[in-house]
């Protein structure tokens, strides 16, 4: 682990959020609406409309081993049939979610473009989502990195409070810690179990690190209740930022 944390989260239950805000998860890639899987249900049981948009393929995540043929296809078909089947353990409605299918490079990785940009920008205008969650841009994965940076050049002309909630990933290097949500070990539990309908990635985490996709995120969440002295095992985490508004109150109002 080599992320360190700031700050001294509050609980995401202190904060009344109305169940008419809409939400959505601007996942990068598949599973990453998993990751948060814990504070996703909070709001699921809040009443919140909840989005989920996969942004791009994954690809890359996916071994040659694990399909035949191991073509690009075959390989967006495997991670989007994996989300689709996780959000329907969550209990996700299936026109909740959508993939996007943003233009790659060569090497799988959402690009940053005027035309992602504007596919990006047509969904929240459709949404108007009062809060956006993504894994913080912190981090080596260039998926991450462009995918934050277009949704920030869109939040700045959005006409409206909104805020934007990272979540910290494995991989992120440095990040606040505005807001949290503990849990315990029944619904890590239930978590590992959502995490595990990506099959393509828990192997590959098996074959790569010697343990599951479930254990590498939860090992992440344990070290985030650790270092942040939140009184649970497990803990996702996040920073906000803000626009439009200085206070998280104008947002959730």
């Amino acid at each position: 682990m080599h992320t360190v944390i700031r700050d001294h989260p509050q609980p995401l239950q202190h904060f009344t959020f109305p169940p008419t805000l809409p939400l959505l998860v601007m996942a990068p890639h598949p599973d990453d609406f998993d990751a948060i899987g814990v504070t996703m249900r909070f709001f699921q049981k809040n009443g919140n409309p909840l989005y989920v948009a996969v942004a791009g393929t994954g690809i890359n995540g996916v071994e040659d081993s694990f399909c035949k043929p191991p073509t690009r296809k075959t390989k967006m078909q495997i991670r989007e049939q994996e989300q689709r089947a996780s959000c329907r353990f969550f209990g996700l409605p299936d026109d909740r979610l959508s993939f996007m299918r943003l233009a790659e490079d060569e090497n799988g990785r959402v690009m940053t473009s005027d035309a992602n940009t504007d596919r990006m920008r047509h969904l929240f205008i459709s949404i108007k989502p009062a809060i956006v969650f993504m894994p913080h841009w912190n981090d080596p994965n260039q998926g991450h990195q462009r995918a934050y940076a277009m949704l920030r050049q869109m939040a700045l002309s959005m006409k409206y409070p909104l805020a934007i909630f990272l979540n910290r990933d494995p991989k992120t290097i440095w990040m606040r810690c505005h807001v949290s949500m503990g849990f315990g070990e029944n619904t890590a539990a239930w978590k590992s179990k959502l995490l595990r309908f990506h099959r393509s990635q828990h192997q590959r985490n098996l074959n790569q690190r010697g343990h599951g996709m479930d254990e590498r995120i939860l090992n992440v969440d344990r070290d985030s209740a650790a270092g942040c002295s939140i009184d649970a095992p497990y803990a996702e985490i996040f920073e906000i930022e803000l626009f439009r508004s200085g206070r998280i109150e104008d947002v959730i109002k």
